[in-house]
């Protein structure tokens, strides 16, 4: 799924950085960062506390710290392990899961009861306002057998279902919070929490400030005792600069011009750590010129991806082979793609008719979005499109896109989960919801084959199904995939045990500051 969002630029950055670049040019020591505080700059915002209520990439960090799920994936391995749920049954024809939980508390020692559960989870599988109710999808009943028993019953089967558990709007709530404050109170400036952190303050546009929660259940956890500062900068330039003056612990979203840079610096930990994202171009299929077939095949192989990945990623990003990222289950790192082909494009182009078409490029602010859609013009007017690129800002972006008031955007997204399911209910299926990440690309056999993926329990037949479904999306051109790109992260080498996971989670409850 998508989450990416935009940060507006800020005063408060500007002077950030206006003092980090006067430190270091006068050669003067870096501010001693508070010991008891970890601050983390990031270019993503967080625009709400409720846990069901955005899909962005800011807030899907923060719920992490906020709120527990029933499970918990091990940030060093991956595996499912119990969190909130200390044990689980299934039953025999796998409709049927029983969860017990385990003795927890909300931040204000309240008991975390399978009445809260039942009504978080109700609500994002319900509720009109949630922002993704797709994983829970199979989902017919959510009951609580007794205080510690959550009954959950499917429609069908549904393999990937304990995954999907874990992901990031699956936090409990308190219920009798909620209920007693209402949705808009309960959830907005100081939730009660179920996970290793509260909110000690949040200015919305510039930081939040988290404290460590006194009765998450881990015991021992978080690790550090030290509050957390979650600072919204959009400039990535600011961003490096503060991470080099001292003024932050970690930095988001390294660009790839700075990576060498930063290798360099003895004080920083510069990590290109795994991820499940991958860049593509989506093409709008619902208007010409890329609702013809033809068309889409010739903007595909107009786009040489490695020359591509090359030039924005300095090398750090490997060339996509088909419409899934590859670091996920059953990706086909065997198939050959689509290959740089001009002369091939070039033919496709005049076959379709669309040869001389216009094409509308919408792009956003990034550096790496402007890139993109550069390069995609050049190479899309080589084959003899005339492709334009409109500015937008990013609300503007997912208004036309979700309209379908576009040709082409180059972006990005990532999964949740090792499994490719929910990936394919995102990118691909024209009936799951997303219109398939608003592309409006929709083949039946497709979708039939999504449905197949979700109830098959046979590990060699899944991975037949999605890479039938990567063959057929890449083939017709649901998208142009681009690149599969790791997480750049500098860490300050005061902090242990820290890492962006790729499901984009810190692991902030783990880490220690050195002393």
């Amino acid at each position: 799924m998508n989450f990416w969002s935009i940060s507006r630029a800020r005063v408060s950055g500007a002077a950030l950085c206006g003092t980090a670049l006067l430190a270091i040019a006068l050669g003067s020591a870096a501010p001693a960062l508070a010991a008891d505080v970890i601050r983390i700059v990031s270019p993503y915002q967080t625009t709400t506390l409720d846990p069901m209520r955005s899909a962005a990439a800011g807030n899907i960090e923060t719920y992490g710290q906020l709120y527990s799920r029933l499970l918990r994936r091990d940030p060093g391995t991956g595996a499912l392990e119990p969190a909130l749920a200390e044990r689980w049954d299934i039953s025999a024809d796998g409709l049927t899961y029983t969860f017990h939980l385990r003795d927890a508390q909300f931040s204000d020692g309240s008991p975390i009861t399978a009445d809260d559960v039942a009504f978080s989870l109700d609500r994002i599988r319900s509720d009109k306002r949630s922002a993704y109710p797709a994983p829970l999808g199979a989902v017919e009943s959510i009951t609580a057998a007794d205080p510690k028993t959550v009954v959950i019953k499917l429609k069908s089967a549904f393999a990937p279902f304990l995954g999907n558990l874990e992901i990031w709007n699956m936090g409990i709530v308190s219920k009798a919070d909620v209920e007693k404050q209402g949705e808009e109170k309960a959830l907005s400036t100081a939730p009660v929490t179920s996970g290793p952190y509260a909110v000690k303050e949040w200015k919305p546009n510039e930081k939040l400030v988290l404290e460590p929660n006194p009765h998450y259940w881990r015991q021992g956890y978080p690790r550090s005792d030290a509050s957390v500062e979650l600072i919204e900068i959009a400039s990535p330039e600011t961003r490096v600069a503060m991470l080099k003056a001292g003024e932050v612990d970690v930095m988001r979203s390294v660009p790839w011009a700075q990576i060498d840079d930063l290798k360099t610096v003895e004080t920083i930990d510069m990590r290109l750590e795994p991820s499940t994202t991958i860049y593509m171009t989506l093409l709008n299929h619902k208007r010409e010129p890329f609702s013809n077939m033809k068309a889409r095949q010739a903007a595909a192989y107009a786009i040489d991806n490695k020359a591509l990945a090359k030039a924005i990623t300095r090398g750090y990003a490997e060339p996509a082979n088909t419409t899934l990222p590859g670091s996920i289950d059953f990706h086909d790192s065997e198939y050959p793609g689509i290959p740089y082909d001009l002369a091939k494009a070039k033919e496709l182009l005049t076959e379709s008719g669309m040869a001389g078409h216009e094409v509308k490029i919408l792009a956003t602010a990034g550096a790496t979005e402007q890139q993109m859609a550069l390069l995609l013009q050049a190479q899309w007017q080589a084959i003899g499109l005339k492709p334009v690129i409109v500015n937008v800002d990013g609300g503007a972006w997912w208004d036309s896109t979700g309209k379908g008031d576009y040709d082409a955007a180059a972006n990005w997204w990532y999964n949740e989960t090792p499994d490719p399911d929910l990936a394919v209910r995102w990118a691909v299926c024209g009936s799951c919801g997303s219109n398939s990440y608003n592309t409006f690309y929709a083949n039946p056999k497709v979708d039939e084959l999504v449905e197949q993926g979700t109830i098959e329990t046979d590990t060699a037949k899944r991975a037949e199904i999605y890479k039938e479904i990567q063959r057929i999306t890449t083939e017709e051109v649901a998208q142009i995939p681009l690149y599969y790109a790791p997480n750049a992260v500098a860490y300050s080498r005061r902090l242990d045990g820290i890492k962006l996971t790729p499901s984009l989670q810190w692991t902030l409850e783990d880490a220690v500051i050195a002393k």
